[in-house]
């Protein structure tokens, strides 16, 4: 019989479908991880024993670690610290233009852009340099542009309780630029919006300010 599969959703925590017999805390080890690599270059029609190729699973696995540390940080915890002295502030916060570079669940190939956060603070705001982190958590995973969108405006929504949020993310594909139909510079947008920006013209003026 097969091995049974529960599905968790995609939510802020990051959940992913696990074997009823897998333990998502163990994972192989930095050397297992180096063989891995020496496999590809094998299979790719290279010789992992040459001069240049030497360290490269050493350096792959090195980059891994930068490219995937989402899996190691908290969105919780970095939205944790909310500051209530704002003067009454009730209006729109956005922070626009995050860069960011993640990698496609589907082929492991970069996927970058910019993406847009705006919120309405319900009692207090939380530190700019959150927001950019907060991308930072989801987009060092392996994802869909997607998912990404809907994890960051979970996290705000369950850790900040806001009146709103608005979520715009813009990126290109390396696996369709430099694969595939191999469509260059092609652009792909998605949104999430909640509470107060459900309403059509929030929702403008959100991209208003974006776009301005």
């Amino acid at each position: 019989m097969d091995a049974v599969v529960k599905t968790l959703n995609p939510n802020a925590s990051g959940a992913v479908q696990l074997k009823a017999d897998e333990n998502p805390a163990t994972r192989p080890s930095r050397e297992e991880a180096e063989d891995a690599v020496r496999t590809l270059l094998r299979w790719i029609g290279e010789n992992p024993g040459r001069e240049g190729l030497l360290d490269t699973p050493k350096r792959v696995v090195k980059a891994y670690e930068q490219f995937f540390a989402g899996y190691d940080q908290d969105a919780d915890e970095i939205l944790g610290t909310v500051f209530e002295e704002v003067e009454g502030y009730d209006d729109l916060v956005l922070v626009k233009d995050i860069d960011f570079a993640s990698h496609c669940e589907h082929h492991m190939v970069p996927f970058l852009g910019k993406a847009h956060i705006a919120y309405y603070p319900n009692g207090g705001v939380v530190g700019l340099s959150k927001l950019a982190r907060l991308v930072e958590v989801y987009c060092r995973r392996l994802q869909t542009q997607e998912t990404m969108t809907a994890q960051i405006a979970e996290a705000m929504m369950q850790s900040l309780q806001p009146f709103g949020v608005a979520i715009m993310i813009e990126a290109e594909h390396m696996c369709m630029s430099i694969r595939g139909v191999q469509k260059n510079g092609a652009s792909t947008v998605t949104t999430r919006f909640t509470g107060r920006f459900r309403d059509p013209a929030e929702q403008v003026r959100f991209l208003t300010l974006v776009r301005r």
